[in-house]
């Protein structure tokens, strides 16, 4: 890795506490060290090694992701609550709520404001439900709808929403 940083942190490990309690300054530094390391290894968005797919049905937008075995992903914060699947795999999933472990079948919600960090214990398929009550198909357009990218931008969103 280009990044000694980075590399220093992925070999004394990636903790979480249990209780969540240090989650947003976890993932915000881990994050930001992947972005800025220019890994050829890091991924960003929909690619060949994070694939991702869209379907739609009236008033339901699905977003599928395939992560491989070994391999994490870093959620963009969503807007507004939604419910997510775990339709294939293992996962260590790591929110403000805490760290768990969960296995297909598993479904769930996740609140606004959430961001997740998934370690694929297993090749895996997690599968987010959104309300599409206009029936978009622009990806762009949809991403702008649910997710944001930091935690600042979400707590503009909040004040710009009362």
């Amino acid at each position: 890795m280009e990044n000694t940083e980075l590399s220093d942190t992925i070999e004394q490990g990636i903790f979480f506490e249990t209780d969540g309690s240090n989650f947003i300054e976890q993932v915000e530094r881990i994050e930001n060290l992947l972005i800025n390391s220019n890994s050829p290894d890091i991924f960003i968005g929909n690619s060949d090694e994070l694939p991702l797919t869209h379907s739609f049905s009236d008033g339901i937008y699905t977003r599928e992701i395939f992560i491989k075995k070994g391999l994490f992903a870093i959620g963009k914060i969503h807007k507004s609550d939604h419910t997510f699947f775990l339709m294939k795999g293992k996962l260590l999933l790591c929110t403000e709520e805490g760290v768990k472990e969960i296995e297909a079948p598993f479904h769930g919600t996740a609140s606004a404001g959430s961001k997740r960090f998934a370690l694929a214990l297993e090749d895996t398929i997690f599968v987010n439900v959104h309300p599409n009550p206009t029936n978009i198909k622009e990806i762009e357009k949809l991403e702008d709808m649910f997710v944001v990218s930091s935690y600042e931008e979400y707590k503009n969103y909040k004040l710009l929403k009362k």
